[in-house]
């Protein structure tokens, strides 16, 4: 009897004990460590200002973004596309207009260009979900400064890195021909 007791005591007093600690719990320690260490390595270098720009044929696009250390982001993007068409037996371009909304995205056509607010966060986790491989992770929520609030961003990206010039992660939007965006550091405006 004196044993069953002195057992029940240790557990209660192990139970109580851990109730009163301050350390969080995480669900995925590992995750949680990968996620303070991204963000050690690469946040300090992710704050300021970067910019992309690709210009092809049928299709130009910039953008511009400035993360600030308290997890705020400001951008501004610039996308203009131009058809191949046939007159009179001669192809020719049209003039290029601003890229709108895809059409099912809504009752109207909305911006693809301008100026947007938003948040951003470095993660490791899986964004697809249980079973899927963990991944170091830019995840970028942005809404356009309009009355109708059209998103900007509302993605999780694959981060690569971020270094003093450049600024790499997968491309939604625009990438380049490996899959990437190369954002280069500094405030610049469209050469178009």
């Amino acid at each position: 009897m004196k044993q069953a007791k002195l057992l029940f005591l240790l557990i209660a007093a192990l139970a109580f004990a851990s109730c009163g600690s301050d350390e969080p719990r995480y669900a995925d320690p590992e995750a949680h460590e990968k996620t303070v260490q991204l963000n050690e390595q690469y946040g300090p270098l992710m704050v300021g200002t970067w910019h992309y720009e690709k210009i092809g044929e049928r299709h130009r696009y910039f953008e511009r973004l400035t993360f600030k250390d308290d997890g705020t982001l400001t951008g501004y993007r610039k996308w203009q596309q131009r058809e191949l068409v046939t007159i009179d037996g001669k192809e020719q371009y049209t003039d290029w207009k601003n890229v709108g909304q895809p059409t099912g995205w809504g009752d109207e056509e909305g911006p693809m260009n301008g100026t947007f607010t938003g948040t951003w966060q470095l993660r490791y986790w899986n964004p697809e979900g249980e079973g899927s491989t963990k991944r170091n992770c830019l995840q970028l929520e942005a809404k356009y400064d309009e009355e109708r609030n059209y998103m900007a961003y509302s993605y999780v990206a694959t981060f690569d890195y971020a270094d003093e010039t450049t600024l790499r992660f997968q491309g939604y939007y625009a990438k380049d021909e490996d899959g990437w965006v190369n954002f280069q550091r500094g405030d610049a405006e469209p050469s178009f």
